[in-house]
């Protein structure tokens, strides 16, 4: 505002001497000025800030995610404006590589591969560390989730081998995470007798269709594209557990035990236990830790209009928000708001 005053002195003044008035009181002009952006709204001398945040599939959990984190942001008008917009994308490992190139702003990553990335292990090894990353918060839990069409006879991960599977979309989290799984059992794509690598969109249409016999997919629940699928032909959820997994769950602080409530699907009555990671808002220190901040509290402050904007965040709690799940350093801007309202010491 001091700003805008003096360059109206400096203005006005030339324009009264250009005519030949007298001099005018500077605290006229002041008070003139000042009179007048009573009447501006505070928004329009605001700056506006443009982020983007990639996603994942239209019928996954990624994209109403990121679609509800920008409903709130947008919301906001402060002195300076934050405008959100959201991008779909294969999944996370794009998702990394975008935020990497700077192509986007944000990221929803899984937990495993956000982990993976900022250390620079397990598929990003050759690119190391990826030590810019950075965590703003975490939502849904996504359990790794098996389909099975019920004529197959798959009664659990195991016999899987030998059938035709969809494994998922290149670049996305769950392929790699299904390729980390064969490479746990020692299994090859020619174990299998077919292998596909549709995405989303079109796997639940392609079992229907006994195109696959199997689809996997590391998503939050409840998801439209397994509730398509049960819905049109008969399946069945697929357990996933053994001594294996057990041992990965306990090695690697990403990964946890899983259970898909029992009933959410037409064809799986009972629970089915399985493994997941947690789906994370990732970005990297580029971004101003003035603009994580408002991101995060509005967020935060609206928490309970955010857990009902999808199925998937019912459960969420502020605690576990700020600290499940996150496998790269919290943005110092978070960091800063969770140290403010008493999430973190």
């Amino acid at each position: 505002m001091k700003i805008i005053i003096a360059k109206c002195l400096i203005n006005i003044q030339k324009y009264f001497n250009r005519h030949h008035f007298i001099t005018i009181n500077k605290h006229i002009c002041a008070l003139f000025v000042t009179l007048l952006c009573l009447f501006i709204p505070a928004n329009a001398l605001a700056k506006t800030e443009y982020i983007s945040i990639a996603t994942g599939a239209v019928n996954g959990v990624y994209y109403p995610t990121g679609g509800a984190i920008c409903y709130l942001v947008n919301q906001v008008r402060g002195v300076d404006n934050i405008r959100c917009e959201i991008k779909t994308t294969p999944g996370s490992i794009y998702n990394i590589s975008a935020i990497k190139k700077q192509e986007v702003d944000l990221a929803v990553v899984q937990s495993d591969w956000q982990h993976h990335a900022y250390n620079g292990t397990s598929r990003f090894e050759k690119q190391g560390e990826l030590n810019q990353l950075r965590s703003l918060f975490s939502v849904h839990a996504e359990p790794f989730t098996v389909l099975a069409r019920e004529d197959a006879n798959i009664s659990s991960f195991e016999d899987i081998k030998g059938k035709r599977v969809n494994i998922g979309a290149a670049n996305s989290g769950q392929r790699a995470t299904m390729e980390m799984l064969l490479s746990l059992y020692g299994w090859g794509e020619s174990d299998f007798s077919a292998v596909t690598a549709l995405p989303p969109g079109e796997q639940a249409q392609a079992l229907c269709d006994k195109k696959v016999d199997v689809i996997v997919y590391v998503v939050g629940h409840p998801n439209s594209s397994i509730k398509e699928a049960s819905s049109a032909c008969q399946t069945k959820l697929v357990n996933v557990k053994s001594i294996k997994l057990s041992e990965l769950i306990t090695e690697h602080r990403y990964y946890h035990t899983a259970v898909i409530p029992g009933g959410m699907y037409r064809g799986s009555p009972e629970p089915t236990d399985t493994f997941g990671v947690g789906a994370t808002i990732t970005t990297t220190a580029a971004l101003p830790e003035h603009v994580a901040y408002e991101i995060v509290k509005s967020v935060f402050e609206k928490h309970n209009e955010f857990i009902q904007l999808h199925p998937s965040f019912k459960s969420l709690t502020k605690k576990a928000m700020a600290t499940q799940y996150l496998s790269a350093p919290l943005h110092p801007g978070a960091l800063r708001y969770y140290q403010e309202v008493g999430l973190l010491d």
